[in-house]
């Protein structure tokens, strides 16, 4: 079987992003920072360095973008270390439906991959990933498909045998244009006409996204 499924983690693997805002409404709470939920929206499927762009962009060069996303970070983890962060619904059924037929399975976030490592780990489902990379394996983050093309060269199979179950519009981006198959499952994010047009399918779970895989990995 030459076909291989690629995960988002934030957002797909783990109910985060709506935690990450909240951290981040604290912290712009506290320091007074305007707005701040939009540029988090903006922000998704972002590595650091380009949040970081986006941030400056809004707030000015002069914002102290590090000291408050360290804030930030402490928060979260605090919050929701040592297993804490919740599991998106289906997650360990799709993971253990593709760990049984023997299908290729990566995971290709944004994060950091000391986070994502962790933060696997944590929830017990590393061993389900043959191959697991983070944002700052790559110079160029998503909507870039650098980070998915190198996910495809380590697993051993060609970009259009990858499917890629996303959540964000740059993940949906990316996917589409490391030429692989796009499977949307929107968290806080709704599709519009482009993620319509570039998704391959659009599904309102990771149980729909399971049984539209099935169809093409059983056949």
């Amino acid at each position: 079987m030459d076909y291989a499924v690629i995960f988002d983690m934030d957002g797909v693997i783990f109910d985060s992003e709506r935690l990450v805002i909240e951290c981040w409404k604290t912290v712009a709470g506290k320091y007074g920072i305007p707005g701040i939920e939009e540029v988090c929206y903006q922000c998704m499927g972002l590595t650091y360095e380009a949040t970081e762009q986006v941030y400056r962009a809004r707030y000015g060069d002069a914002y102290p973008y590090g000291r408050y996303k360290d804030e930030v970070s402490r928060l979260f983890h605090d919050r929701y270390d040592g297993g804490r962060l919740p599991v998106k619904p289906h997650v360990r059924e799709i993971l253990a439906y593709l760990k049984g037929l023997g299908v290729p399975v990566a995971l290709a976030s944004s994060t950091r991959l000391a986070s994502v490592r962790l933060e696997l780990g944590d929830a017990g489902l590393l061993p389900y990933f043959d191959v697991v990379k983070g944002g700052d394996d790559v110079q160029r983050g998503k909507p870039a498909p650098d980070i998915f093309l190198l996910t495809a060269r380590e697993l051993g199979v060609e970009p259009g045998r990858c499917y890629v179950v996303e959540d964000s519009p740059n993940g949906i981006r990316a996917a589409h244009a490391a030429d692989m198959h796009p499977i949307m499952v929107p968290d806080l994010q709704q599709p519009g006409a482009e993620m319509r047009s570039l998704a391959e399918i659009i599904v309102p779970s990771l149980k729909e996204a399971k049984e539209y895989l099935s169809e093409i990995l059983c056949v």
